[in-house]
This record gives structure tokens, C-alpha cells and sequence, in this order.
């Protein structure tokens, strides 16, 4: 489970630096083998089987994709934002629709990353500076817990 979780922020980091060199198809055939096909590159819309109960900041989406199934299913969307302080907006947007979390740790030169549950919902989400993309905010979704921004080690 862990792995799939950090599946989806890194096919997110992918398909931003590296989607004008590949086509959507390629890759996306390619993360199908990875995942045994329970993946949906939707590009640049968000999956629709994303749940509702989660809020998106609003704005130009620019990465959204599902992996896996049932209980082990992780969606990915990335929507541009207006700036570093995006953070601020979306906190509101997530605990006004029920979910508790907060941002933590801002970065040197703004944005953040927190984490937020509503019982059946778990949400990662990470503004940051995107270069040529400019601000995004990036959600990665989960049942359950929110996932983990770090990685934990497998004993």
C-alpha cells in the first residue's frame, strides 16, 4: 500500500517534467504494467470516480490520474494556484467541507504541505513552486489516512 502511495506523487512529478517528450498514451501503458493496469492518466482533468467530499482549489488542472481499486485506490490531481500562499485557501476550503489537518512545514520560498482526514478521506497536499507550470497545489488521495509526505521504513 505504502508504494502505491508514493506511486501517484511520482508519476505526478513525471508526467510534469517529462510529459512534453512523452505521449500520455506511452506512458500511461508503461505506469499500466508498473500498477497491473488499474491506472487512469486522465490528464489534464480530474478521474471521475475523484470523490466529491474533496474540495480542489480552483484552477487549471494539470495532472489528474487514479491508481489501483477499492480500498487501495489513490487518486493524484494537480491544479495551478495562484501563489504560495494557496496553502491558506485550500486549509479552509478542506475543514469547512469536514476534514481536520492543517499545513505544516512551508518551504524557503513558500507554500507547504499538510495533511487532512475526514474519517474516510485521507489528503496530502503539497503547494510548491512548479517552474514554468508556476504555483500548483498537488493532492494525493487515499482512503483512510492521509498519505505520508515522507516515507516511512518497512521493517
Amino acid at each position: 500500500m505504502n508504494r502505491r502511495i508514493l506511486a501517484v506523487p511520482l508519476v505526478a512529478v513525471l508526467l510534469l517534467g517529462a510529459a512534453p517528450a512523452l505521449t500520455a498514451c506511452s506512458f500511461q501503458g508503461v505506469v499500466k504494467d508498473v500498477s497491473g493496469g488499474n491506472v487512469d492518466i486522465g490528464g489534464t482533468s480530474v478521474p471521475s470516480d475523484f470523490p466529491k467530499e474533496v474540495p480542489l482549489a480552483s484552477g487549471d488542472v494539470v495532472l489528474g490520474a487514479g491508481l489501483g481499486s477499492g480500498d487501495d485506490k489513490v487518486w493524484n490531481v494537480t491544479v495551478k494556484v495562484d501563489g504560495a500562499d494557496a496553502y491558506t485557501a485550500i486549509e479552509k476550503q478542506l475543514t469547512d467541507a469536514g476534514f481536520s489537518g492543517e499545513f505544516g512545514a512551508q518551504g524557503p520560498k513558500g507554500g507547504g504541505t499538510g495533511t487532512f482526514t475526514n474519517g474516510t478521506y485521507g489528503v496530502l497536499v503539497v503547494v510548491t513552486d512548479a517552474g514554468s507550470n508556476g504555483w500548483v497545489a498537488n493532492y494525493s488521495v487515499s482512503k483512510g489516512m492521509a498519505p505520508s509526505a515522507t516515507p516511512t521504513p518497512s521493517s
